[in-house]
């Protein structure tokens, strides 16, 4: 009976209540990513065994975690986003930390590879065009060069290369003038009079796309 009564006042304990919300931005900039692709952990320390807590950034760059009270550290472990990471001197993900005493907001800083600036997407006749403008923003030795420029088209808010009815690409080769980038794609046949659409930048050698923000067409 003791063990029994022991057992349960040890799990009455209280469920998180202190919401975690905030955004991976550049310069004041909101990022956009593909859903549930690009991860961040939370450590919190203190409380026995440490291991991270593994949650995703919305399609919009956004976080929202639910979290007891007290300090944590936040990373993006390496290789993950269309980002560069802080890093420390061992080459280990830098951290970010945050002290949780009620909910909190804040905003992540990264410096992304590339932004999409000037995006404008509309529709006419059965066909999506999109124009915009890609701006390099890391120069220096890691720096790296566009794979593609993609326009992405879909029946829901959700749109990436895994979601999406049609898309449409340039090579990063083929691109003359990164000021001034046009691309159109062909709707296919369906039952709705609208879409979601964002223009996706592939960077050579770096698994996730960053995007512009999405936009809904109708027809």
């Amino acid at each position: 009976m003791v063990a029994v009564s022991a057992c349960s006042k040890k799990d009455n304990y209280s469920p998180p209540n202190a919401l975690l919300t905030g955004a991976v931005m550049y310069n004041g900039d909101s990022i956009y990513l593909e859903y549930n692709r690009v991860p961040y952990q939370l450590y919190q320390y203190g409380f026995g065994k440490l291991g991270p807590v593994e949650q995703q950034f919305s399609q919009s760059g956004t976080i929202s975690s639910l979290l007891f009270n007290g300090e944590y550290k936040l990373i993006i472990p390496n290789g993950q986003g269309p980002f560069l990471w802080p890093k420390t001197s061992a080459g280990n993900p830098d951290s970010l930390s945050i002290t949780m005493s009620g909910n909190q907001n804040l905003n992540i800083e990264v410096t992304p590879y590339y932004m999409i600036r000037n995006a404008s997407i509309s529709g006419s006749g059965g066909t999506v065009s999109a124009t915009c403008k890609v701006e390099k923003i890391v120069t220096d030795v890691n720096a790296k060069d566009i794979e593609n420029v993609v326009l992405y088209i879909n029946k829901t808010e959700f749109v990436s290369g895994a979601n999406n009815i049609a898309q449409a690409s340039i090579a990063g080769a083929d691109i003359t003038d990164p000021n001034n980038i046009s691309l159109s794609v062909a709707v296919p046949s369906i039952t709705q009079d609208y879409v979601y659409a964002r223009i996706g930048v592939k960077v050579a050698g770096v698994e996730d796309m960053i995007f512009s923000q999405l936009v809904m067409v109708s027809f």
